[in-house]
């Protein structure tokens, strides 16, 4: 009982502890944003002649203002649209409003010690750095007033052949197929957040049998923004965007009539919603560590998941990292410059320092994506997809007959195995496998023999 007792009084003193300085670090890290934004939207200006929108202000725009930017918000089969005379249309709901309502630690604890909750505001908003980005695809505002393209790459961006691809219309695609010119099914791979096609292409595709490969073609995608796929700098990554490019590079480009999907943690999202557009193409699908967070009642869901996700506690470290990139925008990008920006030089140096000796493809993954790109992705896909996912799991239970199994490590510390069972609990019939002492990546990366022949298992199933 006295063991007990200590052990308790001692994680809630270690919780205490951890509120307590998480409180004055993300205080502070809340002020250097404001810092940050002020030094990028002066750099922006200096390098590349015109302003940048950020969302840092919580300015907006009304239907009417924006109209009068050539922008107009209307109705259309019950969804709101932003359509321009540019031709460029945008659903609204396809944007996460965690893009631009993110309060500050000092914000947060006054509304939760306030007793009076202000009421939300009628009517449709678009915020003004969204107006911006929309205006034909224009891009930022010069001292002229005028509206300026957006350069890409941009001066903070990687500017190497692999980062910014000659072919602007379609995704890379790593491609593997037999001899023969037509199979039965292919497959399609799909990777997560600030990862690579190399995700797969250097794990499991490698151990995938023979008389699979007889039968199947095995495409691995990179996703829009990451890898060596386009990275355009006036697109704002949504859902929408995605699955659109995954069609148009894999599913038309080459044919694809029946297909697999084999997805990994953000790309289980895309490989729902592709599902949901190709029900009668799907024969299996199998989600690695899935982000579904169920949205409890009365609580905003992109909000919900990114206070889920992201905690702002500087422990464990894997929180302290989501914080970081989820919370604040221009920070995040000085960690891109850091990195990403030159990723060529961090890759030559592990290189070095392991003697060449240690394979690279995780690196490549994490530190070939720009600001913009992974920004944009984890609000609109990550949080803003909340609501949506929760439709299209009803979809596949009710109207696809796909097998579908789910894949978590028992480890995960980023996204618990509750988010599998959620999974579960909207498809009855799905499979979930809890594999033990593994975690967000060596679900896949360490056991990529094992699940190369638990694969071919469920694409050899009836469905």
């Amino acid at each position: 009982m006295g063991a007990a007792a200590a052990r308790s009084a001692l994680a809630s003193a270690g919780r205490a502890a951890n509120e307590t300085v998480s409180f004055v670090v993300f205080l502070l890290l809340d002020a250097l944003e404001v810092l940050l934004c002020v030094v990028y939207k002066v750099a922006d200006y200096v390098v590349e002649g015109a302003w940048r929108p950020c969302y840092c202000s919580s300015r907006s725009a009304s239907p009417a203002s924006a109209a009068t930017g050539k922008i107009v918000v209307s109705e259309r089969g019950g969804s709101k649209v932003v359509s321009m005379l540019s031709a460029t249309r945008l659903h609204l709901e396809d944007i996460s409003d965690t893009l631009y309502t993110r309060p500050s630690v000092l914000a947060c604890a006054a509304a939760s010690g306030s007793s009076t909750r202000r009421a939300p505001v009628p009517g449709v908003t678009v915020h003004s750095a969204i107006v911006q980005m929309l205006r034909g695809k224009v891009g930022g505002r010069g001292g002229d007033g005028k509206h300026r393209p957006y350069p890409s790459p941009r001066w903070s961006d990687c500017h190497c052949a692999n980062c910014n691809p000659a072919d602007t219309d379609r995704l890379f695609v790593h491609v593997e197929a037999p001899p023969q010119a037509s199979t039965e099914e292919d497959v399609l791979f799909i990777h997560g957040f600030v990862s690579s096609s190399g995700f797969w292409t250097e794990t499991v595709l490698p151990h995938v049998s023979p008389a699979a490969r007889s039968r199947r073609r095995l495409f691995a995608v990179d996703l829009l923004g990451f890898g060596r796929s386009p990275k355009p700098a006036d697109s704002l990554y949504t859902l929408r965007e995605h699955v659109e490019m995954i069609e148009r590079s894999v599913i038309e480009r080459h044919g694809v009539k029946s297909f697999h999907i084999v997805a990994h943690s953000l790309g289980s999202i895309l490989a729902l919603a592709l599902a949901v557009r190709q029900p009668a193409a799907v024969r299996s699908l199998t989600l690695v560590a899935p982000p579904y967070f169920p949205v409890p009642r009365g609580e905003v869901g992109a909000r919900y998941v990114l206070r889920t996700v992201a905690p702002r506690r500087v422990w464990p470290p894997i929180a302290f990292g989501a914080s970081v990139a989820c919370w604040y925008e221009h920070l995040s990008r000085t960690v891109s410059i850091v990195l990403c920006k030159h990723h060529r030089l961090w890759e030559l140096a592990f290189r070095v320092f392991t003697l060449y000796r240690v394979r690279t493809y995780l690196m490549d993954g994490f530190f070939c994506h720009t600001h913009i790109a992974s920004w944009h992705t984890l609000h609109n896909i990550i949080c803003g997809s909340a609501g949506k996912i929760d439709r299209c799991l009803e979809v596949v239970r009710d109207q696809l007959t796909c097998n579908v199994t789910v894949y978590h490590g028992s480890d995960d510390e980023l996204l618990p195995v509750q988010c599998s069972y959620a999974v579960k609990s909207k498809i009855p019939r799905a499979q979930v496998k809890v594999i033990d002492g593994k975690d967000h990546v060596t679900i896949v990366v360490g056991r990529q023999k094992d699940l190369a022949r638990e694969l071919e298992e469920i694409w050899d199933r009836k469905r």
